[in-house]
């Protein structure tokens, strides 16, 4: 009964500050504690016509799949990513170069929700060549090149499900760690779900990343308790070779678990020594383990991706590796976990409890030096919470779920219940300032936060309601985020923006880190796709079989060939369209009148490919979908298509007969 008096407790502070919106107060009457005057905060936030925003933020899409760039301190969005979700403007998932980016050991799986965006770093610090991203559904990462914007490679996560603590990567990005959301028997199996304590297991994942290349590769599993693992965090400094994955439902409950899941007083920090797991797996005492996984990656020259299904995971047990885990007792259900900047402190947040508990990274190694345990769980040593803490920022406010850090000593806080961010000091614990946020925040990010090197300036807070801050749209409402200037002693708010899907957290960087090496064109010469063509001389149609093969250019402002004849109905075409264009920002576009698929959307230098099976005789047209010249309208062409089995003769051509 406690546990549920705690939740109806929890449940009416929500409904009270969500149906603040209803009070008869507009967004505008309000008084924002806090803000800055309209003027001042309109001034801050400005960007003049042709200038460049300071900060690159780059927002997960939630359910949407997709990463969104944002541009800060304005807000504006410039960009989409499509990552683990098909996207029909840019052809993501359509065209038959990316399709097997979606490709799973479950098939094609053309969706998934995206959580957790994360900058490479070298040395602690985020260097701006690749955005890391997870799948929480079907467990997947997902590699970004920074200098194409484009996502370059997806990896399948075996022996996982609900891939939500991920990727938090290593200081160096020598590994990517990614936690199971969810315990379920590993490998899988046919069990009751009541044998949930005997049968059910967790999963965290070490994935090692190409120092050079990038590509990702699983180096090894463990295999832990059948807990939920939340959110994780990895090492800094002295704690690089560290990683520490908030755990709940240490009772190991399988329904209700809004209750039977918060009946123990603490839950856990699991704390990973991934370089002595590294020291088991060159010793041999992992397992290999039978599974399938795909490994998707495009071709840097053909711009074609690829599916690798691989069979095999090195797996390591907690219980049989002593010295590789530890539990740090953290109040109940705890949500994030944080490192700060120096390496020191490991922040727990445990959504049911009003303070923020702070361990401490040197004590914690003092207390397994000293073998100081509560207790032995499933073979993994507890440590005692006393000699772990080193401190409590006392009555922060409700529902705490994430920290980052300034890089000037002081920690900021978000507590959704409450709505607000709540800054307070490293090594005193006291509170420095709250301001609050409209409405339910989430996550929080300060650029480079989540490193050792921080730009402070600014801090996004990602809302989860937002009810009166913008103009209705029926029963689905705008995401928000909510910009704060934190560079002085007192946080103000500047703006309010929506966002694109459900922003679960955004990661960002100076623009200069970034901006510098993006790519403007891809050059001709280097083009190796199989059905590229260098000149409207080698454009072509060539038939074998049932299956028609274009061979077709586009340059301002028309296709070559723009008349083709011959194709019949039940016939596999395949459109193989090539950007002559070696100018930078000149896209073409090319869709075609009754194909089950989306447009293309082709770079400069690239070669894309459209698949379509007439299935009706007649003269269908195609044009370019994207803007490109004053004579845009005028780039189209058409394809006839005869009865099957006719002998329309198959030819081409562009400007004469």
């Amino acid at each position: 009964m406690k546990t549920l008096k705690i939740f109806a407790v929890a449940l009416a502070a929500t409904v009270l500050i969500s149906s603040c919106g209803d009070s008869g107060q507009s967004n505008n009457k309000k008084s924002n504690s806090g803000a800055l005057n309209n003027s001042s905060a309109a001034e801050a936030v400005y960007v003049a016509p042709g200038e460049h925003d300071e900060f690159y933020e780059f927002f997960s899409g939630g359910f949407s799949g997709q990463v969104s760039v944002v541009g800060l301190p304005s807000g504006r969005l410039f960009r989409r990513i499509p990552v683990f979700s098909v996207d029909a403007e840019k052809g993501y998932g359509f065209d038959e170069e990316s399709k097997a980016m979606l490709q799973t050991s479950h098939g094609f799986v053309p969706w998934d929700d995206s959580h957790h965006p994360k900058l490479s770093q070298t040395n602690g610090e985020i260097d701006g060549r690749w955005l890391f991203i997870n799948g929480n559904n079907t467990p997947r990462l997902a590699r970004i090149d920074l200098t194409t914007f484009e996502t370059a490679e997806i990896l399948e996560i075996p022996n996982s499900a609900g891939n939500h603590s991920s990727p938090y990567l290593t200081m160096n990005t020598e590994y990517l760690v990614a936690g199971t959301r969810f315990s379920v028997p590993i490998p899988q199996k046919d069990v009751s779900i009541n044998t949930y304590k005997e049968n059910f297991h967790g999963a965290l994942s070490f994935i090692s990343v190409d120092p050079e290349h990038g590509d990702m590769d699983i180096a090894f599993q463990i295999v832990m308790p059948g807990f939920d693992y939340d959110l994780a965090s990895s090492g800094k400094g002295p704690s690089h070779g560290w990683t520490f994955f908030t755990t709940y439902n240490t009772e190991k409950g399988n329904t209700m678990k809004e209750a039977t899941a918060s009946q123990n007083d603490k839950d856990f920090i699991a704390a990973i020594n991934w370089k002595k797991a590294e020291e088991y797996v060159a010793a041999g005492k992992f397992e290999e383990w039978d599974c399938s996984y795909a490994h998707n990656k495009v071709d840097e020259k053909t711009h074609i991706a690829s599916t690798e299904m691989r069979n095999k995971v090195k797996v390591l047990k907690a219980a049989d590796c002593p010295g590789m885990i530890y539990f740090l007792p953290t109040p109940k259900s705890p949500h994030g976990v944080d490192v700060n900047t120096t390496g020191e402190y490991i922040i727990g947040c445990g959504k049911l409890n009003a303070d923020l508990t702070v361990h401490s990274f040197e004590k914690m190694l003092a207390a397994i030096a000293a073998e100081d345990y509560e207790t032995i769980v499933d073979g993994i040593p507890v440590l005692k919470y006393e000699s772990v803490v080193d401190g409590v920022v006392k009555s922060g406010g409700l529902g705490p779920l994430h920290t980052e850090f300034d890089g000037r000593g002081n920690a900021y806080t978000s507590f959704f219940i409450s709505s607000e961010v709540v800054k307070w000091k490293l090594g005193t614990y006291e509170v420095l300032d709250r301001v609050p946020c409209y409405y339910s925040i989430g996550h929080l990010s300060i650029p480079g936060g989540g490193s050792m090197k921080p730009w402070g300036k600014y801090l996004v807070a990602m809302n989860k309601i937002t009810k009166d801050r913008y103009l209705p749209t029926g029963p689905e409402l705008a995401h928000s985020a909510q910009l704060f200037d934190i560079s002085g002693d007192k946080m103000k708010l500047l703006l309010d923006f929506p966002t694109d899907g459900e922003p679960h957290y955004a990661q960002g960087c100076p623009a200069e880190l970034i901006k510098p090496n993006s790519k403007k064109f891809f050059k001709l010469s280097e083009n190796e796709h199989p059905y590229a063509i260098m000149s409207e001389e080698d454009a072509r149609v060539e038939r074998d079989g049932n299956q028609v093969h274009v061979y077709m250019s586009c340059i301002r402002s028309h296709f070559a060939p723009d008349n083709i004849e011959g194709i019949k109905v039940g016939d596999q075409v395949y459109f193989h369209v090539t950007n002559l264009e070696q100018d930078w920002d000149t896209p073409h576009g090319f869709a075609m009148m009754g194909a089950n698929t989306s447009e293309l959307l082709i770079m400069p230098g690239v070669t894309k490919t459209l698949y379509w099976e007439p299935k009706e005789e007649g003269v269908i047209p195609f044009y370019c979908t994207d803007f490109c010249s004053a004579l845009h309208q005028e780039m189209q062409g058409y394809a006839r298509v005869s009865a099957k089995g006719s002998s329309t003769e198959l030819k081409w051509w562009l400007g004469e007969d």
